[in-house]
């Protein structure tokens, strides 16, 4: 028997939602609708529990219907006005999603509604923009412009842009109409920029969009209808290129937003400046004409307005650096392949045309700060705004920005005012990235001893700088500090660490790091077993230590700099100094026992604690790569049990830093470390199939290869259970796809161990390869023919590794089947290899040959005698890399035998 069927609605509403024996649905009724929208906001979490989910129920229900309701509820004038706002931003949020699949299918639901339906629900909000209530007029932008972004690209509903610009340009219409119009615009030009692969807006759509803003941003119009239309303005330039291309339409454009600039309203007058900067970014090629203008404008500004719009004109020459900058590199890339640069992409270079007025510009805008300001509090002002500019301007004009600036910083870093002592010291350090080394280094040199001396100073904003600065100098110069200062530089650091503010300590704790990452690359320890750092380690450690339990550490992100610092010692640590990492392990463990007795009272109690768990976890990951197996063999039955804990907790980052430790260990311990898979395993595969936090899969899938190269065959009681969760992991189609490429690589690590046991996983893991191997990139997308290439690496060492595997256990035949699909994937390399700059593609597929010649012999001579496998070869020998030309001579070499038989 068929009848009503109600579905589930608390009892404090007052009725229900009937689906009828039709199988159509009522919408809620308004008193129901308006309950439950306030019910969204009671504290009390079991009536919001239920309120929500009566509105989950009614979306699922008839979700065209619940679009009507929402809508009415929006437009309903005399209602609650909290009622009508949260009616439209639930109805936005039907339609919005973080996620571009999930953005997709909402997208997909809202054209999928009967066009009636639609018609309806659009004519209601667009009307509520005319509310003479403002808050519900604003509401109901936001939620009009949802709907216009999924159906203006599609060259739908043309009467929404009539109908704006109607309220925007009609006499008769309120302020408050005009203002939440252009508003409306503004949203959709936002959110339409935003969304993935939409269609472009038609020319004449584009049109009536710029001809209702530059309306609203009239000199004659009140300012807060020129600051709304600005603002539109602003979201609107990524689809005005064919209006920038016609002259007269550009300079109509440009007028206005200069006109905007000089509004007697700040709000104006930055939204304005906004505007400037976005044309600056999105249509450099079109500014000559106005550049000497837009000089003058901005220099004014900076020098003479008010913060907030001072700020975004400082950002117009910082958008425009940036611009010059990547101009500058397109450049080279068209000079190094031989070709013109089209006019479009050429730099015209109006930064350094502009070196002269805009650097005393910049410093003296570092000579106002804001002394009560934190860096950890969110704050933007004149100084850091200016200093960042400047950076940018020095990796512009590069050489050029050193005599604009070193005159200033020689004047004044030894100021007596502790302003002009800062904004000297800032000045030198937002140069010293851009200049080579001829042009900055004989500064650098002589600054050490200044900047030293500095670390003293009476004022903490200028102890700061410096000491950033000195980071900053270890990081890009180290090789220009003078060799007798290296030891008063190091104490200097050193000095800061325990009784300074935490943000100086924090700045030191940069220096150090940055001057111990400067030793990676020094080959000194390997052959004398000794470097610079080697007579400072014990103290500097033993301090660093104290710096994180200092009770002030959790300030200024003092203790995470001070465990990045002791990590990049030891990494850089000389063999002479083991001694001293073998005395330090014991303590680290020691710490991250009593870790887990921390006490947890709110939040920011478990977030410090699992934060010093997962640098703890890698500050033993970098000392087990420092020692050997039989140095760290007594600690590991502790270590494990520690990280087993680790792993119990509900933090990723935790889990990360746990899972790379465990790879440390078993890499060091090799087949002893077969007596914790059993604890391990399950904490192995949270981790593969961690798919939400996918770096924490990463870390998991690399712990498998390490595990598998150390216990090889010991392996394979766990396999099952791995493999089903790494096939898991290539069929998730929300799974980052960066995870993919070390999955397919696994597949080889796991064969090798187990040799002719992977035959149970053979065709399944084949035919994900094989599949895996059809992805290609087109010749435009930079970033996806990089992740081809990822992804062939990725395949390449799987069959290479399944080969090898197999031949070890001496059941190559069952690769057969398989030889010509493999051979298919080597000549796309071939024939489409791009952007394999370190040929790492190439070294594998070269590889690759030799192994399928050397295993499959004689049986596959036919698919050897290609011409590809040839050209491979060859390519090989013409890297001239050394490990290439070696592994080319070999599969040459196999190849042929087989060829001659």
């Amino acid at each position: 028997m068929e009848a009503a069927v109600a579905l589930y609605c608390p009892d404090n509403f007052n009725g229900d939602i009937i689906v009828e024996n039709n199988g159509t649905s009522n919408a809620m009724s308004a008193p129901d609708l308006t309950t439950t929208l306030l019910s969204c906001q009671n504290p009390d979490p079991t009536v919001r529990t239920q309120a929500e989910a009566a509105l989950a129920s009614a979306e699922q229900t008839n979700l065209a219907d619940f679009f009507v309701a929402l809508a009415n509820e929006l437009s309903a004038e005399g209602k609650d006005v909290t009622v009508r706002q949260l009616a439209g931003l639930h109805f936005k949020n039907l339609l919005v999603a973080k996620d571009d699949a999930l953005q997709v299918e909402k997208h997909n639901k809202w054209k999928a509604l009967p066009t009636e339906k639609r018609a309806v629900i659009k004519s209601t909000v667009i009307g509520a923009i005319r509310s003479p209530v403002q808050i519900a007029r604003h509401t109901a932008a936001q939620a009009c412009a949802e709907i216009a972004t999924i159906e203006l690209p599609f060259k739908e509903w043309p009467e929404f842009l009539t109908t704006l610009m109607e309220n925007v340009t009609g006499t008769a219409n309120d302020d408050g109409i005009k203002i939440s119009s252009l508003e409306c615009l503004g949203f959709t030009c936002e959110r339409i920029a935003l969304l993935p692969d939409a269609p472009e807006i038609a020319p004449d759509v584009t049109d009536l969009m710029l001809t209702t803003i530059v309306d609203g941003i009239r000199a004659d119009r009140p300012d807060a209808i020129r600051f709304a239309a600005a603002t539109a303005l602003r979201n609107s330039l990524a689809f005005t290129r064919k209006n920038f291309e016609n002259e007269n339409e550009r300079n109509m454009i440009m007028k206005t937003i200069c006109e905007a600039t000089q509004s007697s309203d700040a709000k104006v007058r930055g939204a304005a400046y906004e505007c400037v900067s976005a044309i600056a970014f999105q249509y450099y090629d079109k500014l000559q004409s106005y550049m000497q203008t837009l000089f003058e404008l901005t220099f004014a500004t900076i020098r003479n307005d008010e913060e907030s719009v001072a700020l975004q004109a400082i950002e117009f020459w910082s958008t425009l650096a940036e611009e010059e900058m990547d101009l500058i590199d397109v450049a080279l890339e068209y000079q190094e392949s031989g070709q013109p640069v089209p006019p479009e992409q050429q730099c015209v270079g109006y930064v350094k045309a502009a070196l002269g007025m805009l650097c005393p510009l910049l410093m003296e805008t570092l000579t106002k700060q804001d002394e009560d300001v934190e860096i950890d509090d969110d704050v933007w002002n004149l100084s850091m705004s200016g200093a960042t500019c400047l950076t940018l301007v020095a990796n512009t004009v590069e050489d050029d920005i050193v005599p604009a600036v070193m005159p200033f910083v020689q004047e004044h870093i030894k100021s007596e005012s502790w302003r002009y002592r800062e904004a000297a010291t800032m000045a030198f350090s937002s140069i010293l990235e851009g200049p080579g080394a001829d042009a900055i280094g004989t500064y650098v040199n002589q600054s050490i001893p200044v900047l030293l001396a500095a670390l003293s100073d009476p004022n903490d904003l200028v102890k700061d700088t410096t000491a950033w600065t000195i980071g900053r100098i270890c990081d890009l110069h180290v090789r220009s500090i003078p060799e007798e200062t290296f030891p008063t530089l190091v104490n200097g650091l050193a000095g800061k660490l325990l009784n300074e503010t935490p943000r100086v300590s924090s700045q030191a704790c940069f220096g150090i790091h940055n001057l111990a990452a400067a030793f990676s690359n020094d080959n000194t320890a390997e052959t004398t077993g000794t470097n610079a750092l080697s007579a400072y380690m014990p103290q500097l450690l033993q301090t660093l230590l104290q710096v994180v339990d200092r009770s002030d550490a959790s300030e200024s992100n003092l203790r995470i700099c001070a465990f990045e610092a002791i990590s990049v010692l030891i990494q850089n640590s000389a063999p002479d100094v083991k001694t001293v990492l073998l005395q330090l392990l014991p303590a680290i463990i020691d710490r991250l026992a009593q870790s887990f007795n921390m006490p947890v009272l709110t939040n920011e109690d478990k977030e410090q604690k699992e934060g010093v768990q997962g640098l703890l976890c890698g500050l033993i990951q970098v000392i087990t790569t420092k020692t050997t197996r039989e140095d760290i063999m007594q600690h590991c039955d502790l270590i494990m049990t520690n990280f087993l804990q680790v792993l119990q907790s509900k933090n990723a980052t935790c889990h990360e830093e746990a899972l790379a430790a465990c790879s440390a260990i078993a890499s060091s311990l090799e087949g002893d470390f077969v007596k914790y898979m059993t604890a391990l395993q399950p904490f192995l595969m949270n981790g593969l199939r961690n798919f939400e936090a996918y770096q924490v899969c990463t870390v998991a899938v690399g712990l498998v290869g390490d595990i598998s190269r150390a216990i090889e065959g010991a392996i394979q009681p766990f396999c099952d259970e791995i493999m089903s969760a790494l096939m898991e992991a290539l069929q998730n189609s929300t799974l980052h796809r960066s995870v993919k490429p070390p999955v397919l690589s696994c597949f080889g690590d796991i064969a090798m161990a187990i040799g002719a046991s992977y035959e149970p996983y053979l065709q399944l893991s084949l035919m994900m390869l094989l599949q895996a191997a059809q992805t290609q990139a087109p010749d435009d997308d930079e970033d996806l023919i990089d992740y081809v290439n990822m992804l062939r690496e990725g395949i390449l060492e799987a069959y290479t590794g399944i080969i090898q595997g197999l031949k070890d256990g001496n059941r190559t035949d069952l690769l057969l089947p398989y030889v010509d699909a493999i051979m298919s994937l080597l000549e796309m390399v071939a024939k489409t290899r791009k952007n394999d700059y370190d040929n790492e593609v190439l070294s594998k597929a070269v590889g690759l040959i030799g192994d399928i010649a050397s295993s499959l012999g004689v049986s596959v001579k036919a698919q050897i005698n290609q011409p590809y496998v040839m050209q491979l070869l060859q390519e090989g020998h013409a890297t001239g890399d050394p490990t290439i030309v070696e592994t080319s001579t070999w599969a040459n070499s196999v190849v042929g035998q087989i060829l001659a038989c």
